[in-house]
């Protein structure tokens, strides 16, 4: 009887705080009125489990819970791009600029995004977006603005091809990644594909053999995440003015203007003056903004398309035309400072952070490396760039921590690539890596007792 009346006092299951008694915790409390009373319960519960399991003692669970509370209500997790990509899709692609990010909480509360406040009427939806787009591409004469580049070409094909033929080089029926394939998004929209030419080479003899009555336009597909090397040809969107229907260019990573250190990415602005009408392309590539579809070019062309009522399904919200008119009249964005990022800065960086780990016994070293454009864009162009090389074991470590970084693994190493890393935030990454060293430092000392 003495025994079982200590093994009740010794359960765990008793010495775990009922979760009302945790949840009045002032900071708790005053959790639940930011995030929410059921986000911060489930926290609790999770740190309930925690005692239960015997991973922290009773007394620590408010503690605990504190100290898993997220920053906001939402699950999303900021993550530090050290993967030298710098428009990784998995991280959402293009980091806001501070202006974007400033317009943003600006738009959170109700606007003037479709009213004109001199007169009190209805006005045009985007509009000061709009004319900030068309000021940065002097060549278009109109644009548009719909929630991602695909749904961009899908506008074009349904509302200037359907029922109709989209001329095509086989050459660029590509996949644009995660198993959407560009045929296949152009034939969802009723159009009919009329391919042209071989893989590796087409001409403009073969597009104007194809050109007829049941002709809606056609297309060019710049090949942004692969590249056909040795006996190829294209024929170039100039070569294909004056076949009697519309040139649609399908740019992909956004570019606005000629960029020198991409000299082969096309941009909007060339594609228009060399005689494209319409030109569609990604916001949230190297533009550096938002997540958005652009459509650029002939005033009545980009009329018809806004006019379709697919338009109004793929229309984008206030949020995204404040970011992007901020993205575009603001200060340079985070890729493009990536982008130009001097490989001379980057290494002494690397340098002097991997000296103030290595002074406290971790295993870091500044090494040369190379980083990608990625997004879609520039492919085979690499940037000369630096990172703090560590152990293998620091990727893992690295991203389960509670300022998350993702970096990349080379040759047995973790690799921190910092042309995708802002220099202000050195000092947290720094930090990052000392207490991943330390998550795996008690991780091996635990394996080793239970050994």
């Amino acid at each position: 009887m003495e025994h079982r009346a200590s093994a009740v006092a010794t359960d765990p299951r008793r010495l775990v705080a009922r979760t009302d008694a945790v949840l009045a915790d002032p900071r708790l409390a005053g959790a639940a009125l930011r995030l929410g009373r059921d986000l911060v319960k489930s926290v609790v519960a999770d740190a309930q489990q925690r005692v239960r399991s015997g991973e922290i003692a009773p007394g620590a669970l408010a503690d605990a819970a504190v100290a898993a509370l997220p920053d906001t209500a939402a699950r999303l997790r900021p993550v530090v791009n050290a993967t030298g990509v710098l428009l990784h899709t998995n991280l959402g692609r293009a980091p806001l600029s501070g202006a974007a990010m400033a317009a943003l909480a600006a738009a959170s509360g109700t606007t003037d995004v479709e009213l004109d406040l001199a007169t009190g009427q209805r006005s045009g939806r985007g509009r000061s977006a709009l004319a900030a787009l068309t000021a940065a591409v002097p060549a278009a004469e109109a644009a548009h603005v719909v929630n991602n580049g695909a749904a961009a070409l899908v506008l074009a094909a349904t509302s200037l091809a359907a029922g109709k033929e989209i001329i095509v080089s086989r050459g660029e029926m590509v996949e644009i990644g995660d198993g959407f394939r560009i045929p296949d998004l152009l034939v969802s929209t009723g159009a009919r594909l009329r391919e042209v030419g071989t893989t590796n080479r087409t001409t403009r003899a073969d597009y104007a053999a194809a050109v007829g009555p049941e002709t809606g336009f056609i297309l060019k597909v710049h090949p942004s995440n692969f590249r056909i090397t040795g006996f190829t040809r294209g024929a170039d969107v100039g070569e294909l003015r004056g076949l009697g229907v519309p040139v649609v260019a399908d740019i992909g990573s956004g570019l606005l203007r000629a960029e020198p250190l991409l000299p082969d990415e096309p941009h909007a602005q060339g594609r228009l003056e060399a005689g494209a009408d319409v030109v569609t392309a990604s916001g949230d590539k190297l533009l550096g903004g938002p997540q958005c579809g652009l459509v650029l070019g002939r005033t009545d062309l980009v009329r018809t398309l806004a006019r379709h009522p697919l338009a109004r399904a793929l229309r984008v919200d206030k949020l995204t035309f404040a970011a992007l008119e901020a993205t575009l009249r603001g200060p340079h964005t985070p890729t493009h400072q990536a982008l130009h990022a001097a490989p001379g800065t980057l290494r002494e960086r690397a340098g002097r952070l991997a000296d103030g780990l290595k002074a406290e016994g971790i295993d870091a070293r500044a090494v040369d490396c190379e980083a990608a454009v990625g997004g879609g864009g520039a492919p085979g162009v690499t940037l000369p760039s630096a990172a703090v090389s560590l152990p293998e074991p620091y990727a893992a470590a690295l991203r389960g921590g509670r300022y998350a970084v993702l970096g990349r693994v080379e040759s047995g190493r973790c690799l921190l690539d910092l042309r995708t890393v802002p220099p202000e935030a050195d000092t947290a990454l720094a930090d990052a890596v000392r207490a991943a060293g330390t998550a795996l430092t008690s991780a091996a000392t635990t394996g080793t007792r239970a050994r």
